[in-house]
């Protein structure tokens, strides 16, 4: 592609972009795909010849987009904004077209000058003290631009290490490095980012998580009551790592407070990682959230969240740069040159040595938007955010569980955890919102962010309507799954009753005894009458029965037993599987047909079940027709 081309091609680039942008809300949130859905669109090899740059637009939107997350989208509301803009596209480009290697001020002056500017540029509008200033006379400090808030985490607890084991080794001559290196101990919250423990494994340095307060704030009695007791245990404590603006909630830890305790401990490094909050530092009416950072020796912040800057630019000052570039400094004679007293050299103040000319974007963003104009886009995002607390709070079904100071808003559905992870779930399979989850007090929340850069209150309605829709379709089910759950146990709690009373009618002695003739038990006088008197098609044998009336029998037997003693009031008690009730059977007239109760003479009149079953074996078949007839022809000799 030569320049000619590139100019067309340049110009299509920039509309397809544009169009991107404007057309996102049409597409899906997040693609709809599965793990290695590209690995079967796209060759196994590399191309040999080259291709048609029109076939290769075609494969990004036909075979990349769909498996695009759009970041930029305004139903994302995921994760802290990754900062966009058209001046920092504008930015990356030119410093991409320049192809400078800014490692040194040698390499390239430019670059290496202009991120010293810049960043002293938007430490003051932070509001950072004096002394994290480079060009500030009498500064020692300094800030530079790192890949992002992971990688300045990691080089200052490098730098406190190395500073920590300099002061040990003063003290202790003749004892191992790695012995001294087991004894130092780094400290955060639970609450902190992943990093800090990511940088201690790289750093082989112990850390302890230390629990923050009801509303996610590290306190500093917490923080001295951990060190003092690390020291009596032996160890040292080197490095405390803070958060303004947690990603879980947002949250501010205490740093007045941990500063102030952290003087009972020289040599302790205190960094403060503003990731997200940072960057609103900006506007004065936010700045209070950062008291306390005269006691801090390092603060980070990224313009690539949320100061419409594109990724990588995560920001980093200093108090003493010294103590930072000691603790990297690989000087070998070919990176070596003659300014290296009177400039800046930024391969010393970060792990990799090549470095990109990032101070571009930033710069365009800071004179293309002003400060004023990216306060107003702050204050915005708050706004909005405000704006879905409030919805929230009016639909008593849900329950905001952090303190909206920013663009960040934590919620949850009333009930378990369970419940609000089943409708996260349903929500980002549609496809229309994408939100993730976070655990603030070990409960399970979910988070909504303002991000898009363009975010209006209606799409905040939007959003909320959606997730609503779904908590009612959630809530619905689940109402109606929890009543068939109740009907089901209670139909198996039936059953498993039923069977164990039936178990224990059959089994137990106590209640069916098979020597009902022995002592102690009901006894049994029949006599058959002779003939039997048949009615209808059942013969009817007429019985006389003595029964104790202090005794009683299982039901089953109970209709075969009648006292003949009037006067006692013939009580027989009957055990109904699982009740145990004294029962006077009711009289009955006689002749009332078969099956009746006891007459007032005391008789039972029963069914011998199995010779009417005989009779009938033995009895010709008859249509149903006859068997109606004769029914009627008995009713009436009756």
């Amino acid at each position: 592609m030569d320049s000619t081309e590139f100019r067309k091609r340049g110009m299509e680039m920039v509309e397809y972009i544009c169009n991107y942008l404007e057309t996102l809300n049409e597409r899906r949130v997040t693609p709809s795909v599965e793990p290695g859905y590209l690995r079967h669109l796209l060759p196994t090899e590399a191309p040999q010849e080259p291709e048609d740059w029109d076939q290769i637009m075609r494969d990004v939107e036909d075979k990349i987009m769909p498996g695009v997350t759009h970041w930029q989208h305004p139903r994302f509301h995921a994760y802290f904004p990754a900062g966009n803009s058209f001046p920092s596209i504008l930015g990356d480009m030119l410093g991409d077209g320049i192809g400078c290697i800014g490692f040194s001020w040698a390499a390239s002056p430019a670059c290496t000058e202009l991120e010293t500017i810049v960043l002293d540029w938007l430490g003051k509008a932070i509001g950072l003290p004096d002394h994290f200033l480079a060009l500030k006379e009498g500064s020692t400090g300094g800030g530079v631009i790192q890949t992002s808030a992971s990688e300045c985490v990691l080089v200052t607890m490098l730098a406190a290490r190395a500073q920590a084991l300099k002061r040990l080794k003063a003290q202790h001559p003749f004892v191992e490095e790695g012995h001294l290196l087991s004894k130092l101990m780094a400290y955060c919250s639970k609450e902190a980012h992943s990093c800090v423990e990511k940088a201690a494994m790289i750093c082989f340095v112990k850390l302890r998580i230390l629990e923050p307060d009801d509303d996610a704030s590290l306190r500093g009695q917490t923080i001295y009551e951990a060190m003092e007791e690390d020291e009596l245990q032996g160890l040292v404590p080197f490095f405390v790592s803070t958060t303004l603006g947690t990603t879980g909630s947002c949250a501010f830890d205490n740093l007045p407070e941990i500063g102030k305790q952290l003087q009972r401990f020289p040599g302790v490094w205190l960094h403060v990682d503003a990731a997200y909050a940072g960057n609103s530092f900006i506007c004065p009416e936010l700045k209070p959230l950062l008291k306390g950072i005269e006691y801090a020796d390092s603060f980070n912040t990224n313009p690539n969240k949320w100061l419409l800057t594109n990724f990588d630019c995560s920001t980093l000052w200093v108090r003493d740069r010294i103590r930072l570039t000691s603790a990297l400094v690989v000087d070998p004679l070919y990176l070596k040159h003659g300014y290296s007293d009177a400039a800046i050299d930024y391969r010393h103040w970060g792990v990799p040595l090549s470095r990109r000319f990032r101070s571009l974007k930033l710069w365009f963003v800071l004179r293309s938007y002003g400060i004023s104009g990216l306060q107003h886009y702050i204050r915005h995002h708050i706004k909005l955010a405000k704006r879905f607390e409030e919805l929230v709070l009016k639909d008593k079904r849900f329950e905001i569980c952090n303190q909206v100071k920013l663009g960040l808003v934590c919620f949850r559905l009333k009930g378990s955890d369970k419940l609000n992870e089943k409708l996260l779930s349903i929500i980002n399979e549609s496809g229309k919102l994408h939100m993730v989850p976070a655990s603030v007090g070990d409960r399970y929340i979910i988070r909504f962010c303002a991000v898009a850069q363009n975010a209006t209150a209606e799409d905040i309605d939007y959003a909320w309507d959606i997730i609503v829709d779904f908590a009612n379709e959630l809530l619905e089910k689940e109402q109606h799954d929890e009543l068939s759950e109740i009907m089901n146990r209670k139909k198996q709690d039936t059953l498993a009753q039923k069977r164990s009373f039936f178990v224990r009618m059959v089994s137990d002695p106590k209640i069916y005894n098979p020597a009902i003739n022995k002592a102690g038990t009901p006894k049994l006088s029949m006599e058959l009458p002779s003939p039997v008197v048949s009615r209808g098609s059942a013969p009817i044998i007429r019985t006389q029965s003595s029964v104790d009336h202090n005794s009683w029998i299982s039901w089953p037997l109970a209709f075969l037993f009648n006292s003949n003693n009037e006067e006692k009031g013939s009580n027989v008690s009957l055990r109904f599987r699982h009740l145990d009730t004294n029962v006077r059977p009711s009289s009955s007239r006689r002749n009332s047909g078969a099956g009746s109760s006891p007459s007032p003479e005391n008789e039972l009149d029963y069914v011998n079940v199995q010779q009417q079953q005989q009779m009938e074996q033995r009895s010709p078949r008859r249509s149903p027709m006859a068997v109606r007839k004769a029914s009627s022809t008995r009713d009436n000799l009756n």
